[in-house]
């Protein structure tokens, strides 16, 4: 599929079509094609549902999978990827934009498209400033813990569609509270088409897994609710959808002020970044080939760009959609581009349609859509094997409960970087001891029948010292000191930090401060070249035989066992 790679011009590596389309063979257009058919078959109904979600027309959603794609397909990396409204980008406009709306419903519409439009400038900064590894400071754990929050917090937003009750509240605790209230107002015929529905859509993704059930169930809807006149009888139905693309222009600027678009955006971009290279990775790893994690931020501005000028709301890539489009036969971005050609059809011909589709079919279809995220066997995994991952995964879990979210993100953004800076401030100190029968050395703590050095204590600090482990390395080692008063030598083998900075290097001139003091003799080994460098530059090879930096453990320890042999001669 892939072929003789060439060189190509240095624009053109930007425009992946140029590469795509250049090698694009005839018998693969069937494959894009139905893979584009079936992926806009699945689109309708799950964009319909996200729109709703994020308290915006059911169109809307629409214009936005149309879009997405198309500018996705013009400048992203992945060749199986769909782009379109998410659920937790949804549910995140819906939580924000409403307060910043005022309850107009014309200025919650702009103020959607301006988010997008905001969307398509941070990814193009980001893109251009190279802050795609900014990105891989969200840890697995945190991810895991947002994805279940979001889920619930999801599931619970679209309960009283589910059960005809009018629901409400601010966060996921508050809902639950409300709903318990109007329980005694369950509407019987709302919940029975509802739980009929998401019956129909769990069998289906269990019989016919990778097949556009959805769109087969909405029609199915449509035609009972037709027939039997649900409308008449008071069920929630999604009313006229206009027919029509979208018209095309500029977002109304000024409606919002910096420092509330931006955390905004910047939600939505690490969001939409994390969801959509996950993904893609996914498929390129599966398809053998490479994906530009950095030109993907190209391909989500150009989507989000696409979505602001068509007046919809923020997109991102996402799995479930991207593996209909794999499952189905998806070869080239040409698979999406067919999907979106689908969908302009669908909105000037067909809109009609789904007038009669009750709301709690599409709340059932959010349902089954989002209830994944919630991996409680992961978050069991990480109690049983890393607990500091487990309380990392709780903090973002909780904190889009009770925030929702947009700071719900944001705050697990956050705690993700404080959980890297707590790992590396506690790095482990291997205290060495002789493996029998040879000169290798290992940590004492991890491996049983290592011979304990007499008088000696070598020690190696797992990880780069700098300012933040510098004091912890320290009091390690100091611990150990007080523990073996007869210590006449004490070794630090740095063979396992790349680097060191300041800090490190003050920590061991404490160190040998309080040898010295001691009368106990301080080497240092094992030292690369930037750590060499540094140590010479602040004056510890008047301190230590800097000769002995390059060495290993045991030329040391075997020159200290000849020179005790001696004397003892």
């Amino acid at each position: 599929m892939n072929g003789p790679s060439r060189p190509r011009a240095s624009w053109t590596r930007y425009v992946p079509p140029s590469a795509w389309l250049a090698a694009y063979r005839r018998e693969w257009l069937p494959s894009d094609a139905v893979a584009g058919i079936t992926l806009a078959a699945y689109a309708i109904p799950v964009s319909l549902a996200y729109a709703a979600l994020a308290g915006l027309p059911p169109q809307v959603g629409i214009y936005g999978y149309m879009l997405g794609g198309i500018g996705y397909a013009l400048l992203g990396s992945s060749r199986q990827l769909a782009v379109g409204p998410t659920s937790a980008i949804s549910l995140m406009i819906a939580g924000t934009v409403g307060a910043l709306a005022g309850g107009d419903a014309v200025r919650y519409a702009e103020i959607a498209s301006l988010a997008a439009f905001a969307v398509a400038v941070l990814c193009f900064l980001a893109w251009l400033f190279k802050l795609s590894v900014l990105v891989r400071l969200v840890s697995d754990s945190i991810l895991v813990g947002f994805k279940a929050g979001a889920g619930l917090t999801i599931i619970m937003s679209q309960l009283p569609s589910l059960l005809g009750v009018a629901g409400g509240g601010h966060n996921f605790f508050d809902r639950v509270i409300k709903l318990v209230g109007q329980l005694d107002g369950i509407d019987s015929l709302v919940l029975a088409i509802g739980a009929v529905g998401l019956g129909l859509l769990l069998l289906g993704e269990r019989l016919l897994p990778g097949k556009p059930v959805g769109i087969t169930v909405v029609a199915l809807a449509i035609v009972l609710a037709t027939l039997l006149g649900f409308p008449a009888l008071g069920v929630p139905v999604t009313g006229k959808i206009p027919e029509g693309l979208p018209a095309l222009g500029i977002p109304t600027f000024g409606l919002l002020e910096f420092d509330d678009l931006f955390p905004l955006a910047a939600g939505c971009v690490l969001l939409a970044y994390i969801e959509g290279v996950s993904a893609a990775r996914a498929f390129a790893a599966k398809h053998g080939y490479p994906l530009d994690v950095r030109q993907e931020f190209l391909g989500l501005g150009a989507a989000n760009l696409a979505a602001a000028l068509g007046h919809g709301y923020p997109v991102a890539g996402g799995l479930s959609q991207s593996a209909v489009n794999d499952n189905a036969g998806a070869r080239t971005p040409l698979a999406v581009v067919i999907c979106s050609v689908t969908l302009g059809l669908c909105l000037l011909f067909f809109t009609g349609l789904l007038t009669n589709l009750p709301k709690a079919v599409l709340a059932a279809i959010v349902f089954v859509a989002v209830y994944r995220l919630v991996d409680v066997r992961a978050l069991f995994r990480m109690w049983r094997v890393s607990r500091i991952d487990f309380y990392a995964a709780a903090i973002a879990l909780i904190s889009v409960l009770l925030l929702g979210i947009l700071q719900g993100v944001l705050l697990a953004s956050i705690a993700s970087i404080f959980l890297l800076l707590a790992r590396a401030s506690r790095p482990n100190v291997a205290f060495l001891g002789r493996l029998p029968g040879s000169g290798r050395y290992s940590d004492n703590a991890r491996h049983e029948g290592v011979e304990p050095l007499v008088g000696i204590i070598a020690f190696r600090p797992e990880a780069s010292p700098l300012y933040i482990n510098a004091e912890t390395i320290l009091d390690t080692v100091m611990a150990a000191l007080r523990r073996s008063p007869d210590v006449r030598l004490v070794a630090c083998d740095l063979s396992a930090s790349p680097y060191i900075d300041l800090a490190g290097a003050r920590m061991l001139h404490d160190l040998h401060h309080e040898l010295a003091s001691r009368k106990v003799t301080f080497c240092i080994v094992g030292a690369h070249a930037q750590l060499r460098d540094l140590l010479r530059a602040e004056g510890l090879a008047d301190k230590t035989d800097s000769g002995l930096w390059l060495g290993s453990v045991d030329s040391v320890l075997g020159n200290d066992k000849a020179s005790a042999e001696q004397r003892t001669a």
